[in-house]
């Protein structure tokens, strides 16, 4: 595991996004996505980018972070890792691929998921992907988000996804998953933002 240090703010906003599948789905990520991207600190990839070009779009928008997801076994680059562990400021991040999802499972199998991919570590928000299902929510004081996939939501046909952006201040950890749109972004029609008390 990559341990990421502090960027040294204690207000920062994030860009999420996971299981972009490209160049599989699009050649080039909607422009919705990338415009809601600017002006953030950093992304967290949770994987399944499938080439390193996403990656290298990202990066020329913020310094880009990415959880290797199953297909992206064969990519070797040093933004890529199985799990990152990111310290900013007193809020610590895990970030990975496969996960169960909160939606589905006991907060007991979460627990021993984030033991065995984060040993000696206690996360206080888990960015995971892998189901294609956005979700943000709160369990037993941990905060879980899955920003969903801007190119293949719920795992169905190519079209207009979600991503997500966390922004953390001094009190708290604010998540909104967003809708990308034929203009542009909306808030999710379910998913209210999320305030997670620091």
């Amino acid at each position: 595991m990559q341990p990421l240090t502090d960027f040294g703010q204690t207000r920062m906003k994030i860009g999420l996004i996971a299981d972009t599948h490209m160049p599989g789905t699009l050649e080039d990520l909607w422009p919705q996505a990338s415009r809601a991207f600017e002006g953030v600190d950093a992304i967290l990839h949770a994987g399944d980018l499938h080439t390193l070009e996403i990656v290298e779009h990202l990066s020329d928008i913020a310094p880009t972070y990415v959880s290797r997801g199953n297909g992206d076994l064969d990519i070797i680059d040093h933004r890529l890792q199985d799990t990152w562990f990111i310290e900013l400021g007193n809020i610590s991040i895990g970030l990975i691929h496969h996960f169960p999802s909160p939606i589905r499972k006991s907060p007991e199998r979460l627990e021993r998921h984030l033991e065995k991919h984060f040993p000696d570590m206690n996360p206080d928000v888990l960015v995971y992907g892998h189901t294609h299902l956005e979700d943000v929510r709160t369990i037993n004081g941990r905060l879980y988000i899955n920003p969903g996939s801007p190119t293949l939501p719920r795992n169905q046909s190519l079209r207009l996804g979600t991503i997500g952006v966390m922004e953390i201040s001094e009190e708290q950890i604010h998540t909104s998953i967003f809708q990308l749109t034929d203009h542009g972004i909306e808030p999710h029609a379910e998913l209210e933002p999320h305030q997670h008390p620091r």
